[in-house]
């Protein structure tokens, strides 16, 4: 377990409680309309798959509510938002939790995920406090205008699913500190981490943007990324491996880990400085792949944007960044926020709704 107490605990603060399940920790915090209050990590060993909802959610919430209740003696809980998992498509914004939403979730409509188990943790703290539980921009958001849905087979759509989150975060950090109105704005977002995402975004709604898991766009430390068809049919052929340890690879054994045997960011850096010309060669084309994506996303708005804003885990790399820049530059200002902010994006939009400034959205 981690702490980061950012603020002394106020008794006269109304707080929402936000909960991000991982594969092998969940996250929490006290949040407050002024900020963080206390943030903290329980870490744990996976003792059922995630495919095991039932499981999973008797495990996680039995750590928490050791560590999460004794914390909220004397504050007022006003919520409670969860982490949104793999649910049907649908807009950006934030969700009520609802029988229908925790049916699907259950049930794996979408498929299982950790983040799976953030909406029925939060519908369960939010009972016992009688309050609301939410959800906030899940990865299945999807705003795409029709152009950005043809795959160039009629048998394969493209889909949205992406850092949803923390892309409609940064850009409404963006646009505010541009001074420019949400509606008018027009950003293409990189969010740069284990998967990235690379988004064209026109008044906060993620038009396009690459499948961040199984579906084209940059190689990341541990993705593929966009893939020549043949070599890769032929590899489904061959008989020397099973169609699931093929999505394993490209999803969590490609990319920087492929070649250089680490997802370790700052590691590859460090070796391609000290003269591994694979660990170079490696990292420079990850680079250059995100600025070709990057540059894909500027066509789709043609070439009008206010800023390219880069985030996501890599984006604390000043190094990384700046080897990105050279290729981005010329299209408008580079605007950097490094990390996912996941926690604060979710306790931002739960109280954008308590507060009444946005209308919660229902799931069905």
């Amino acid at each position: 377990m981690t702490d980061n107490d950012n603020s002394p605990m106020d008794s006269e603060r109304e707080i929402v409680i936000v909960i991000n399940p991982g594969s092998t920790s969940t996250k929490f915090a006290l949040w407050g309309r002024d900020g963080c209050l206390v943030e903290r990590v329980v870490r744990h060993e996976e003792r059922e798959p995630v495919a095991d909802p039932a499981a999973q959610f008797d495990h996680r919430r039995g750590l928490l509510d050791r560590e999460l209740l004794p914390m909220l003696d004397g504050l007022k809980v006003v919520g409670v938002v969860g982490r949104g998992g793999l649910l049907k498509p649908l807009k950006g914004g934030t969700y009520r939790v609802n029988a229908a939403m925790l049916s699907d979730l259950k049930s794996g409509l979408s498929g299982f995920h950790a983040s799976n188990l953030g909406a029925p943790l939060a519908d369960h703290y939010a009972r016992r406090f009688g309050v609301q539980a939410y959800i906030v921009d899940p990865v299945t958001v999807d705003e795409f205008h029709d152009l950005a849905r043809i795959s160039g087979v009629p048998w394969i759509e493209r889909k949205s699913r992406s850092h949803a989150l923390n892309i409609k975060a940064v850009v409404r950090r963006a646009a505010g500190e541009l001074g420019l109105a949400l509606e008018a704005s027009r950003f293409v977002v990189a969010h740069l981490g284990g998967g990235s995402s690379i988004a064209a975004v026109v008044g906060g709604r993620i038009i396009d943007v690459n499948d961040a898991l199984h579906g084209m766009g940059p190689y990341s430390p541990e993705r593929a990324g966009a893939l020549p068809i043949g070599p890769l049919v032929e590899r489904c052929f061959s008989g020397e491996t099973t169609r699931e340890e093929l999505l394993d690879e490209l999803a969590r054994r490609s990319g920087l880990t492929a070649y250089c045997g680490t997802a370790d960011v700052p590691e590859v850096l460090r070796r391609a400085r000290e003269g591994d010309s694979r660990a170079d060669l490696a990292v420079r084309g990850m680079v250059y792949q995100d600025a070709k994506e990057i540059g894909a996303m500027a066509a789709v708005l043609g070439g009008r944007i206010d800023a390219v804003v880069v985030t996501g885990g890599l984006a604390h790399s000043a190094e990384l960044v700046d080897m990105l820049k050279p290729y981005i530059s010329f299209l408008g200002p580079v605007m950097v926020y490094p990390g996912e902010g996941e926690l604060q994006a979710l306790a931002e939009g739960a109280f954008r709704v308590i507060d009444g400034v946005e209308t919660a959205l229902e799931y069905n």
